[in-house]
């Protein structure tokens, strides 16, 4: 045995080993002692106590929900609702859902870039076709049109003058054309003369010869005859004169013409350059292009708008949205297994989800060519007869689709009804009920019920809208039980 195992040994056999045996009767009470007082419990004991009481002081409702959660019956809720006109109209013929646009609406902008500094329209605001709805900055294009405008006159006084010009030169040959008549007149006048003093020369001749007349007569004559040869050379002279004015006033008036027709052509240029000024000024102003209301601001003063705006860019691609109410319709999507009760020209139902219980009378418009093969539906466009001010673009409706006017007609104890899931209905001690949740406390309740609708009670008396009820209630529940709701 090694040395330190006969130790241990030698130790063991010197010990009493009758005085490590355990005593198993129980312990004796606390005597009291000093003044009779029992002793206290240890301060750790007394701080564990009190802090569990905390604890459970102040987690005790999720301690509670908790136990809840797994000892009370989880049941499904619901309430009462009243029925729609629409659903009742759906009984009778196909349905779809579907929203309220506008076949003529319009994002407005300007044709070119520019600063808005002039905003004349908020949403909803009714405007006429042609009105200013903003105006960008535009000083540069008045600018232009200015100029332009100047040249523009200064091509129409140019066109002005060269006319004068044509009508001056036109004047002188009128007036070398009279002179020329005037002088072949006196030329003729003189050839006249000529003749007559020839005769007479003749006759003086022969009474010389018969010694009845003087030779002084016949002096006279010849000058007669010479001063009538003179005026028919000079009357002569003056006609080549004169038409050499008159083709000079001919060719002045034909050069005056050409520049007329310049300038005039000059002119059609420099009135172009104003039209073009014109439009381009004109484009610094966003109209309205039909009459409508104003939905949407898309921008703002001081904002850029730009026609080309990119996604991302800087600048608005637009100003604000117009619709024209007048030619708002209905755009619904038809499954395609009931298409086939969809015609053209056949009359429809439409119901706004904003109010259920106000029918609209509608046409469809148009069934578009093609489907949707995401949603295997087909477009159809309603057309409505009678619209109201409670019409507004993108408001969800219901739409139901007859073969015939409809005509919802409902009595007064339907109209009463409220609607619950049949699921919802039990029976105890021979009375029709529903379980109501009173907090969570599942109380029976007896009702009265009227014509069923597919898979929903119409429920005449017993409920109320605010009533939650108890869907699907398991077959342990009775009245007076906790539950919990989902």
């Amino acid at each position: 045995m090694p040395p330190r195992r006969c130790v241990d040994a030698a130790i063991l056999r010197g010990l009493d080993l009758s005085k490590l045996k355990i005593d198993r009767e129980p312990a004796p009470k606390a005597v009291r002692s000093g003044g009779g007082r029992r002793r206290s419990w240890p301060i750790g004991k007394l701080v564990f106590v009190l802090l569990l009481g905390l604890g459970l002081w102040t987690f005790q409702t999720p301690l509670l929900g908790l136990i809840d959660r797994y000892r009370l019956a989880e049941v499904e809720t619901t309430k009462p609702s009243r029925p729609s006109k629409a659903a009742a109209s759906a009984l009778s013929g196909a349905a779809a859902n579907g929203f309220i646009i506008a076949r003529t609406k319009a994002a407005l902008s300007a044709d070119q870039p520019g600063r808005i500094v002039e905003m004349n329209v908020v949403e909803g605001q009714a405007v006429k076709k042609g009105f200013v709805v903003a105006r960008l900055y535009a000083d540069e294009f008045e600018a232009t049109l200015r100029q332009a405008s100047a040249n523009a006159e200064a091509g129409e006084a140019a066109v002005d003058s060269a006319t004068a010009d044509v009508a001056t030169a036109q004047a002188e040959i009128a007036r070398q054309k009279s002179q020329h008549a005037s002088i072949a007149a006196r030329k003729n006048e003189a050839k006249a003369d000529l003749a007559l003093a020839e005769i007479q020369l003749k006759r003086v001749d022969q009474l010389i010869e018969l010694d009845f007349e003087s030779a002084s007569l016949r002096d006279e004559w010849i000058a007669k005859r010479d001063a009538a040869a003179a005026r028919i050379a000079a009357a002569e002279a003056d006609l080549v004169t004169n038409d050499a004015l008159t083709k000079e006033s001919e060719a002045r008036a034909a050069a005056a013409l050409r520049r007329v027709a310049e300038t005039k052509a000059q002119l059609d240029g420099l009135l172009a350059a104003v039209k073009f000024a014109e439009a381009a000024l004109d484009k610094t102003f966003v109209r309205a292009p039909f009459d409508g209301v104003v939905v949407l601001k898309d921008a703002e003063i001081g904002e850029v708008v730009s026609p080309n705006s990119q996604a991302g860019g800087s600048a608005r691609g637009a100003v604000a949205t117009m619709v024209d109410f007048a030619s708002l319709e209905v755009q619904a999507e038809v499954p395609e297994t009931t298409i086939a009760q969809v015609k053209l020209g056949s009359p429809a139902q439409i119901f706004l989800d904003a109010f259920p219980d106000h029918g609209y009378s509608g046409v469809v418009d148009r069934i578009w060519p093609t489907a949707r093969k995401q949603t295997a539906t087909i477009e159809v466009r309603v057309r409505i007869e009678d619209p109201d001010d409670k019409l507004r673009p993108e408001m969800g409706v219901r739409v139901v689709f007859t073969e015939q006017k409809p005509e919802i007609t409902t009595t007064a104890e339907d109209d009463d009804a409220l609607q619950l899931p049949a699921d919802a209905l039990v029976r105890v001690d021979g009375k029709d009920g529903v379980f109501v949740l009173e907090r969570d406390v599942a109380r029976f309740r007896a009702v009265t019920l009227a014509a069923a609708r597919g898979d929903r009670l119409a429920v005449k008396t017993g409920l109320s809208e605010r009533d939650v009820v108890v869907r699907k209630p398991p077959t342990h529940l009775q009245d007076g039980d906790r539950v919990r709701a989902k």
